[in-house]
């Protein structure tokens, strides 16, 4: 049968519950994020009408324009912005979004509670932790976190929900999972340190350090090693013809 956004839907939602399934864990205890990167607003709003709540950006133009498309059309979704956010336009992606999963520095928790504070929001927010050795990608050191969860998790306006990472890109001829895995484990063992601290747990809602990880390529290593929530796009649209996304820029 030809694919379509709803089996593509159905079917990502069923491998995630398998994946769990493998490793021991409910399928339950796995949350979708469908990432509409390189996809428009018609795509994201019948995505919503499926039922799928949880959607996701990393461009702050992209999720400006899908929002607002999705509120003319009445529909209610959490948004997630997921890409590197730049502390000048820190106020719009507080604006835009829900859950953040890319606070990366000191500076840009105070700038993000300075910002929701005045907004008059909360948001929700995972700490970005920098675990491969990539110059493109970005995040907090290992060692930075135990202050990074004290000024997070005490900032009035912030709920910290977790910590976030990125795999180590594969070389080629490797294996995903021989590279994935390990970045991974090292985010869940770091989770379980934190929330080993009652004074850094506190700082957690419901003192559990909740897990971002894994995207399309990588998801079912990410679910073997905990993950609570996982960023898929591409698996979501493949074989299909999608609108575009009109809008352009980074955030």
């Amino acid at each position: 049968m030809p694919a379509t956004l709803e089996s593509n839907l159905r079917q990502t939602l069923a491998s995630i519950s398998a994946a769990a399934a493998r490793n021991g864990r409910s399928g339950e205890g796995v949350s979708l994020v469908a990432v509409t990167k390189g996809v428009g607003p018609r795509t994201a709003a019948e995505l919503a009408r499926l039922g799928q709540r949880d959607l996701g950006e990393n461009r702050l133009p992209s999720l400006v324009e899908k929002r607002a498309e999705l509120e003319r059309e009445g529909l209610a979704v959490r948004w997630h912005f997921i890409g590197h956010i730049q502390r000048n336009k820190a106020r719009r992606v507080v604006q835009s979004s829900e859950v953040l999963h890319s606070v990366d520095s000191l500076r840009l928790i105070d700038t993000l509670e300075r910002v929701a504070a005045e907004e008059g929001r909360r948001v929700g927010v995972y700490l970005e932790v920098k675990l491969a050795a990539e110059a493109e990608k970005h995040g907090l050191a290992p060692e930075e976190l135990p202050q990074a969860v004290e000024r997070a998790g005490a900032a009035a306006h912030l709920d910290l929900l977790g910590l976030m990472t990125m795999a180590t890109r594969p070389e080629p001829g490797q294996e995903t999972e021989t590279t994935a895995r390990p970045t991974f484990e090292e985010l869940a063992h770091l989770a379980r340190e934190l929330e080993k601290e009652p004074a850094l747990a506190r700082r957690f809602v419901d003192e559990r350090v909740q897990l971002s990880m894994g995207m399309s390529g990588d998801y079912e290593p990410a679910i073997a090693a905990g993950s609570d929530l996982v960023r898929i796009g591409t698996a979501l649209f493949e074989g299909l013809v999608c609108d575009r996304p009109a809008a352009g820029g980074a955030a």
